[in-house]
């Protein structure tokens, strides 16, 4: 129910109390109750006034608030907009920041998966031994020339090693056997107690001694090799312990001629054999090189004697070019003066006296 209904229905209640009013005063005199009535009719009219003005009122407030009500939803509407554009921005950013923590924990689980593979690699000592041999064919490869080196090759004593250097007469052929001893090794790592890192010292230094004297008695053949060998370390780990630790190890290694050698100091080395097998080869090039500057020198003379001759008939050329030009300047003159001569009636032509051939 609006408001102008319960308005008028007010009126309409004060309209019939006044006339109740009126039937039961029905003794008082017609001058009261003209009285009355024109009371009535104007509280009627100003409450007619009165509604009229309350509507017009109730109108505007409920148009102001219509426009409130939609500038509020317009506002609440273009602020979810805004919030969703927000949140899907951010939710899109969010799922490439997912992707690539996807990525980096896949690269992670396959680094892990790569290196419990290396360590079953290294924990057998057969796939250990190829993880070196593989190791040093990569650098021995890179660093020389394939003629330089051969790989399993068999010594006269039956050995086959890892690898042979093939160098000239001194020094000879080197031969490169690859060791990792990392049990001992990590022993010596892991040990806690002085106790345990006393027996881990010895045991690592033993193992070490061991692969030295190995390399010493099977790959150092007098007349064949080198007398001395490399021990290569795949580690810079373990050769930096030994050379910071383990000081007997080394010079027993000096004893026995046999150099212990790790990734980076094998690659100084082989650096220096391809240096020593540049200068041999320029030696075994330098007959060919003296026989050919001999053969060049000759040819020089050659071209010498032929360049003298070639400016002998320059010369006789430039001769006789001289002498057809004072031939040529003869007949020119020759010809100005005949054309000098002014012949007429009676004259006499001048003689022309007779000059010497050139």
């Amino acid at each position: 129910m609006t408001v102008e209904t319960v308005l008028a229905l007010a009126a309409v209640a004060v309209a019939i109390a006044a006339l109740l009013a009126v039937l039961m005063a029905g003794q008082k005199g017609r001058a009261d109750q003209m009285a009355r009535l024109a009371q009535l009719a104007e509280v009627a009219e100003r409450l007619s006034g009165a509604q009229t003005t309350l509507a017009g009122r109730m109108q505007q407030a409920q148009s102001d608030t219509n426009q409130r009500l939609d500038s509020l939803s317009k506002r609440l509407g273009d602020g979810l907009t805004e919030q969703t554009t927000r949140t899907g921005e951010t939710l899109k950013v969010l799922h490439e920041r997912l992707a690539v923590i996807d990525s980096a924990q896949k690269n992670i689980t396959d680094l892990s998966q790569q290196m419990v593979s290396l360590q079953d690699i290294l924990s057998n000592k057969q796939a250990r031994g190829a993880f070196g041999e593989i190791q040093l064919n990569d650098l021995v490869s890179a660093a020389l020339p394939a003629s330089a080196f051969e790989f399993q090759a068999t010594l006269s004593n039956g050995k086959r090693a890892d690898c042979m250097l093939k160098l000239p007469n001194p020094p000879g052929s080197i031969v490169i056997d690859s060791k990792f001893p990392l049990e001992s090794y990590s022993q010596l790592r892991n040990a806690e107690t002085d106790a345990d890192k006393v027996l881990a010292s010895r045991a690592f230094s033993a193992a070490v001694i061991t692969h030295i004297k190995a390399i010493a008695e099977r790959y150092i053949v007098a007349g064949e090799t080198a007398e001395s060998a490399l021990m290569f370390l795949p580690s810079e780990a373990v050769y930096a312990e030994l050379h910071a630790n383990f000081r007997n190890v080394v010079e027993e290694g000096f004893r026995r001629r046999v150099w212990i050698v790790s990734p980076t100091t094998l690659m100084a080395t082989l650096n220096t054999v391809r240096a020593i097998l540049r200068d041999v080869h320029m030696r075994e090039q330098a007959d060919v090189i003296q026989t050919e500057v001999g053969k060049m020198l000759e040819d020089v003379g050659r071209l010498d004697d032929r360049v003298g001759k070639l400016e002998t008939h320059f010369d006789q050329a430039h001769r006789d070019i001289r002498e057809i030009r004072i031939s040529t300047d003869k007949v020119v003159k020759r010809g100005a003066t005949i054309d000098g001569l002014q012949l007429g009636a009676g004259e006499e032509a001048p003689k022309v006296l007779p000059s010497s051939e050139s």
